[in-house]
């Protein structure tokens, strides 16, 4: 297989004079971008970083941040892409345990940076400026522009090589890094490409993180079918929805949040969306409501709802997210899924159809990873005979669609029912005056855990009303919300993520930064 080095190499050679990349008034065609790209390359290599040495990447989505990724490809050095919302204490641990040699910053990642105890021992480069900085960035790869090392760089890794480290959220301890060898990465994004069914010279919105698999995808993706990038720095729904009229944007890959920022956004009714074509979400379930709006919004060819992780790209595609809402569909084009049992340790443990389970994934596709950066530990707990056991819980159903009903540890067990959030927020938000509802398990001295539902409203509705709704639809009865509590704000990840913990320590946040709980309870 070749290396991602030679894969962008394929694009500047199809097509070099094609529009690559756009960054506010940056615009790059292939043959440009790779000569930006040689210049970054030789410039790293002239800060002492070898083949398989690790480089932290601490920066918002520029199109600077692009062009290091792609170098990386090019040199062999591992790329590490940190959140730029990252605490010190969150970057002293990703620095000592890649074992990094140098950190790349900007203004808005500074503060992080300057007050990390293991970023002051290594070499520092700032953009824009920033204080702090062993070297400016810029000033770096002034010296190397027209340099032999910076002319027409040839790839100096192969397929086998890792091409980038992603950290995963950490949410129940330090985050694990997901080391991913060029192979991985080129066939995650060979299977993004068929499964979002794109061709030749769409352009999609570079909004998704670019320290999220999700983000990563979408770079490499465009490079494989001479696509733009166009960046988005900092997500704001009114510039991304300026950013699809004015660039003719064709394929949106989101997680489901942004779609529900851009239709509530009050410029979508006035915004020119007709060139999107394709719609694919992942990172989290689409609730009904949400879908049915998505879909009755933009109208799209394609709505693909993509079921992944950093360690398997793709568990599960559905290319029809409409047909049966819920599904994530089946088996992505690199994977083999199963669901098994809940508490089996042992992939042979096959839950009955419509049982939920545990839903996991043979390691052997060409998208898996092989295992966590030094984390013996974690991977005794995540993989046995040669599955990866992701921790969400699911079914399958009597057509062999998948659903994915939340994490193993978000699971309500209630009167010794076991109750899934998923299935009440998705009843939830049919109704016309939610906006957005988050559902955990709160303690209960009779029911062990009962049902709670975090509603943040569109217009005004009581927990009454609420339960009506519930009751009068398919819901059955032990899953009926036991409480409503009304909030200004569902807490969620920097990726658009719902935090259930946050919600389960009371930690609603409202949007002036002031904690803000009211809640409505109703006789059980």
């Amino acid at each position: 297989m070749l290396d991602l080095g030679r894969t962008f190499l394929q694009a500047v050679e199809r097509n070099p004079n094609a529009l690559a990349v756009i960054d506010g008034d940056v615009e790059l065609t292939y043959a440009q971008w790779y000569a930006r790209i040689g210049d970054v390359a030789a410039a790293l290599q002239s800060l002492g970083l070898e083949r398989g040495d690790r480089l932290i990447v601490v920066l918002q989505n520029r199109w600077e941040m692009a062009t290091v990724h792609w170098a990386c490809q090019f040199t062999g050095i591992v790329i590490v892409p940190v959140n730029w919302r990252a605490k010190p204490e969150e970057l002293d641990h990703t620095i000592g345990d890649a074992g990094a040699k140098v950190v790349i910053y900007e203004p808005a990642s500074k503060d992080a940076v300057t007050a990390s105890e293991l970023a002051r021992t290594v070499t520092r480069v700032g953009l824009d400026g920033t204080d702090g900085a062993t070297c400016g960035f810029e000033a770096l790869i002034e010296k190397q522009t027209g340099s032999t090392a910076a002319l027409a760089p040839q790839p100096a890794a192969s397929a086998d090589d890792y091409s980038v480290m992603l950290y995963t959220s950490g949410t129940t301890g330090l985050a694990k890094g997901v080391p991913r060898r060029h192979r991985h990465e080129r066939a995650a994004a060979l299977a993004h490409v068929a499964q979002n069914l794109y061709r030749r010279g769409e352009r999609t919105l570079g909004v998704m993180p670019l320290y999220h698999t999700m983000g990563v995808r979408s770079l490499l993706a465009m490079a494989m079918v001479d696509g733009v990038f166009v960046c988005v720095r900092r997500w704001n729904a009114g510039y991304a929805l300026q950013s699809i009229a004015k660039h003719a944007i064709t394929c949106l890959y989101l997680v489901p949040t942004l779609y529900h920022d851009l239709l509530a956004a009050p410029e979508f009714a006035q915004t020119d969306i007709g060139s999107i074509t394709k719609l694919g979400f992942a990172g989290a379930p689409m609730n009904d409501g949400l879908l049915k709006r998505c879909a009755a919004a933009f109208n799209p060819e394609l709505f693909v709802n993509h079921y992944g992780s950093s360690e398997v790209y793709t568990f599960s595609v559905d290319q029809d997210a409409t047909r049966k809402p819920g599904s994530a569909g089946r088996a992505g084009i690199n994977t083999r899924l199963r669901v098994v049992d809940l508490d089996g340790s042992s992939p042979r443990a096959l839950a009955r159809a419509g049982e939920e389970g545990q839903i996991i994934a043979e390691l052997a596709g060409d998208e898996a990873f092989e295992g966590y950066w030094k984390r013996p530990d974690a991977d005794a707990r995540s993989i046995r005979e040669g599955w990866y056991f992701t921790g969400d819980t699911g079914y399958l159903d009597a057509d062999g669609d998948l659903y994915v009903t939340g994490r193993v540890d978000d699971m309500i067990i209630s009167g010794g029912e076991n109750i899934s959030p998923v299935d009440i927020e998705s009843i939830l938000s049919l109704h016309p005056a939610v906006d957005e509802v988050a559902v955990v398990g709160l303690k209960d001295e009779r029911w062990g855990q009962k049902v709670v539902a975090f509603i943040k409203c569109s217009c005004s509705v009581d927990a009454t009303a609420l339960d009506e709704f519930c009751r009068t639809s398919d819901l059955v009865n032990f899953k009926r919300p036991r409480e409503y509590v009304f909030v200004d704000a569902i807490p969620k990840s920097p990726v658009g993520k719902i935090l259930r913990r946050k919600l389960s320590s009371g930690e609603c946040v409202h949007e002036n930064g002031v904690v803000n709980v009211a809640s409505e309870n109703r006789k059980t």
